[in-house]
């Protein structure tokens, strides 16, 4: 489940712990598997988030013009794996660097992530287009469904080594 928190969204994902426990008794090897499952659910869900910015409309004014469009599709990515307690992995999906709208304020270009957070909130001058929890929700299925065949997979090579 997605819940979001500031301008950031925590996912929770059920059902691996079972997966966990059968890769824990497997040996040393568990946290590393967990690892590439991870990525392989987070990489789904960076897709969806990608498509849904290629469907956004444009609009000049009350919408997301082609540089910021680019810009978000140039930034979006995820951040290397951390490890803050046993048995929790996090990795965050978001948006890096700046678009090519240089104005007074923003000499350099607008920063990418408050473009994704002002097109995905609504401001008094742009629409709202809540394209990032929709992507999120749309490839939940999807994301848990390729953790565990990634996992699957791994738990069946290395049964295969010994």
């Amino acid at each position: 489940m997605a819940k979001r928190r500031g301008r950031t969204f925590h996912f929770n994902f059920e059902g691996l712990d079972e997966y966990i426990d059968k890769v824990d008794k497997l040996g040393g090897k568990s946290d590393g598997m967990a690892k590439r499952a991870l990525y392989e659910g987070v990489a789904v869900v960076g897709e969806s988030i990608r498509q849904a910015i290629i469907a956004l409309p444009y609009h000049p004014t009350k919408g997301i013009s082609h540089a910021q469009k680019e810009g978000l599709l140039d930034g979006l990515g995820f951040s290397l794996m951390k490890h803050p307690k046993k048995g929790v992995w996090y990795v965050k999906i978001g948006f890096d660097g700046y678009n090519s709208v240089r104005t007074k304020k923003h000499p350099n270009g607008q920063p990418n992530a408050m473009i994704a957070a002002a097109v995905n909130s609504g401001t008094s001058r742009r629409a709202k287009t809540n394209f990032i929890y929709k992507a999120v929700n749309r490839a939940k299925q999807q994301s848990m469904s390729a953790m565990k065949v990634r996992f699957e997979a791994d738990i069946e090579n290395l049964m295969k080594e010994k």
